[in-house]
């Protein structure tokens, strides 16, 4: 017998929204494999081929990155705001700055910086006020050191405590934590799509994991 949910309740729309969550990242995902599957060109090959002037290679990079940057987008912006128009003007900016593009380098972390600038533009804006005004993050540094053993422990526990309170994140470490556990990218790239310091990426995700235990153990 199906079990039935009270959605009046505010844990049964809590589980509505997560299941709705999960299926639209299932279908991005899907539609980004098969994209994949029938695109075989790197990203970096089609950057070179819009650089060359075909325009098709930029309708194929868009394809691949629509999904990518509306997940991006949707994380970290207010949701009163349209990402789509957003997203559609990062896809202007690359097209615009696409000799800027250096082809021995990947083409994911220079277009999430573009996207990144966009996202918090229109934040800034909203603010009217300089975002993240005054970050000792970014004024001390940090040693950076990863120990592989160590970070496969931890990427294991915050794939439990992401589930849960990744929305509760303060907007500076969920997006950090985004782009890490969500779109794979390196402290190096992070620290380039973010314009900080490396040793900052580290000490950010170290606090972002903190504050998702606590939030985890204050919910239980």
């Amino acid at each position: 017998m199906r079990k039935k949910f009270c959605v009046n309740s505010k844990y049964g729309f809590e589980i509505i929204r997560k299941n709705i969550n999960i299926k639209k990242m299932v279908y991005f995902l899907f539609i980004d494999t098969i994209e994949q599957m029938l695109n075989p060109h790197s990203d970096e090959e089609l950057a070179n081929l819009v650089k060359s002037g075909d325009e098709s290679a930029l309708t194929v990079i868009m394809e691949r990155y629509t999904g990518k940057l509306l997940r991006y987008g949707n994380r970290i912006i207010p949701k009163e705001h349209n990402v789509g128009d957003i997203v559609q003007d990062v896809f202007i900016t690359v097209y615009k700055n696409i000799q800027d593009f250096d082809s021995t380098r990947r083409f994911s972390p220079w277009i999430y910086r573009i996207a990144h600038n966009a996202f918090v533009d229109v934040i800034r804006k909203k603010a009217h006020e300089p975002l993240y005004v005054f970050d000792f993050d970014r004024i001390i540094p940090h040693p950076f050191h990863q120990d592989s053993i160590v970070e496969e422990k931890e990427n294991e526990e915050m794939r439990v405590l992401l589930k849960e309170g990744l929305e509760n994140l303060s907007p500076a470490y969920k997006e950090i934590v985004d782009l890490y556990y969500y779109d794979n990218f390196n402290y190096q790239e992070i620290a380039d799509i973010l314009h900080i310091p490396i040793g900052t990426v580290g000490i950010r995700l170290s606090r972002a994991r903190k504050e998702l235990k606590k939030n985890f153990t204050k919910n239980e």
